[in-house]
C-alpha cells in the first residue's frame, strides 16, 4: 500500500513538475500564423421590419489602428511575451589614446 501511495505522489509531483516546461506548451508558437490574424469584422445587424434596434450607446467602439506593424520575427528570435536575457553583454572598453 505503501509503495503505491508513493508511486502516486510520485507522479503527480512529476507532473507538477513538467507542466511548466516550455516544450510541452509548445514552444515557439509566436511564429507560426495565429487563428486571430485572418478575422474580419462582421456586416451590422439588420432588423427585421417591425423590430425596434437595439440600444448601441453603451457599446464598445474601437478606434483604428493608426501604428505601424511590428517588426517580423525570424525562426529563432525569441517571442515578445518572453522577457529579455538577464545577462547583458558588456560594451567594448574605450580604447587607448
Amino acid at each position: 500500500m505503501r509503495l503505491i501511495r508513493l508511486v502516486a505522489v510520485s507522479v503527480v509531483v512529476l507532473l507538477a513538475l513538467l507542466a511548466g516546461c516550455r516544450s510541452w506548451r509548445g514552444g515557439g508558437s509566436c511564429h507560426k500564423a495565429q487563428y486571430y490574424t485572418s478575422a474580419t469584422s462582421a456586416p451590422p445587424l439588420k432588423i427585421p421590419e417591425g423590430l425596434s434596434a437595439p440600444d448601441t450607446a453603451g457599446a464598445l467602439k474601437l478606434p483604428t489602428l493608426n501604428e505601424p506593424p511590428p517588426p517580423p520575427r525570424k525562426g529563432k528570435d525569441p517571442c515578445l511575451d518572453e522577457p529579455p536575457p538577464y545577462k547583458v553583454a558588456k560594451p567594448a572598453p574605450a580604447p587607448q589614446a
